[in-house]
This record gives C-alpha cells, structure tokens and sequence, in this order.
C-alpha cells in the first residue's frame, strides 16, 4: 500500500509501542475490574477470555505493523469528533464498566451455573467475532475507531462489505454479546440488551455522514441493503 511509505521504521516502532501501551492499561482496567470484584484470582474464565484477546492481537499486531502500520494509527484514536458520537460513546464506556463488575459479583455470589460446554460455545463465538473484526481491518484500511471521512478516502465494497454495510460491527456484536457466557454469566447478558439498541444508533448515525461525504456511499447502499446482519436487517 501507498500509505505505508508514509511511516518509517522508527515510527513503526513508535506506533506499536504506544498501541500496546494503551491496549495494555484497557485491558489491565477490564482485567481489574473482572477480578476485584469476584473477590478471587480463581476465576479461570477470564484468563481463558483474555488469553483470546491477547492471542488475537498478537496475531494482529505484526500483520499491520508490516503491511498496514497507518491502519494502526487510525486505531488509536479514540475521541470523538461528532457531537452525538460523544455522548454515545460516554454511554458505552459506564455501559461496560457496568457489565464487567456485574459478572464478577455474579461468580463471587454464585448467581449463575453455566455450563461448561456453553462457556466453551462462548468463547469460540468471541474468536469469530475477533476473526470477523481483523478480516474486516484488512479489507478496509480506513476501519477507524470513531466515524470520520478522510481525505482520499476509499469505498470499501468488496469482501465482507458486499454482504453487509457494517461487518465490524456485526463481528463486535457477537464478541460482546458472547462475553458474560464465557465469564460464567447469565446477569451480565442483561445489560448487553442495549447494546444492539447503541450499535444501531451508531451505524445509522454514521451512515448519514458516509452518504454525505463519502463518494459512492448512496450507491452503495443501493446495492448491498443489510445494514448489520445478512437477510435480516
């Protein structure tokens, strides 16, 4: 790609320090905020559950740092620049500061049994739902954490996004929607029913700034008419 000349090696190497720098404090805060309250470091679902996610971002991490290093600078902004898109994302910030504590009170008082096999099902569905996320990151280099049109940005309609608009949001659905099952839950799920209430306002709100700044996008939509999920919506 063009955009990789942009970087060089040393801010590369910059680049992915500072990624996992701060990767590594959200994880720390989630890891925190799993274990404090459990009141136990026997909670043997969060290590199986983080072990997912930092498995995946190695895999990640060298891929981009080698093929896509501007991709990984996109990642890392995190602010929002829409007026709406910041309450939203304040929303989904003591959203999830929520839910992690309430599965770890949920172990430490014995509130749910799941299954092992459904625990087992849970976290196969969040390695998919990862695996969706980094082919979606792959297919479309300007795959940003907030909603933005850059200059020479490029329409992305091919791969994942010719069946459905949002396939990053389709994989992070199932990420999260997995993630009380696989910390043995059944009342983390009750906050998760928000959360595909917050991913619609959010792709719709994105979309209305794709189709007016983003050349194609009203054609697009045209063309591929599922939004989140293939032949439903």
């Amino acid at each position: 790609m063009e955009q990789n000349n942009i970087i060089n090696l040393k801010e590369k190497k910059a680049l992915v320090l500072n990624m996992l720098m701060k990767f590594g404090l959200i994880y720390l805060f989630i890891w925190l905020l799993l274990i404090l309250p459990a009141g136990t470091w026997l909670y043997w679902e969060v290590y199986v559950y983080f072990g997912i996610l930092i498995l995946m971002m190695i895999f990640f991490l060298p891929y981009f740092f080698k093929n896509d290093p501007t991709f990984l600078k996109r990642r890392l902004q995190f602010i929002e620049k829409d007026k709406q898109q910041k309450v939203m994302q304040l929303f989904v910030l003591i959203f999830f500061i929520g839910v992690y504590p309430l599965c770890a009170l949920d172990k430490r008082y014995g509130w749910s049994s799941v299954p092992l096999v459904w625990i087992i099902i849970a976290d196969l569905i969040v390695t998919i739902g990862y695996l969706i996320i980094f082919t979606v990151f792959k297919q479309n280099s300007y795959a940003s954490r907030i909603i933005q049109v850059e200059k020479g940005q490029i329409l992305i309609t091919t791969g994942l996004y010719g069946i459905v608009r949002h396939p990053m949001y389709f994989g992070a659905l199932m990420m999260y929607l997995a993630t009380p099952i696989a910390l043995n839950s059944y009342w983390g799920l009750l906050p998760m029913i928000s959360l595909p209430v917050y991913i619609v306002l959010r792709l719709l709100n994105e979309e209305n700034l794709l189709i007016k700044e983003l050349p194609g996008y009203s054609a697009y939509c045209e063309k591929v008419r599922y939004h989140l999920i293939p032949y439903v919506w």
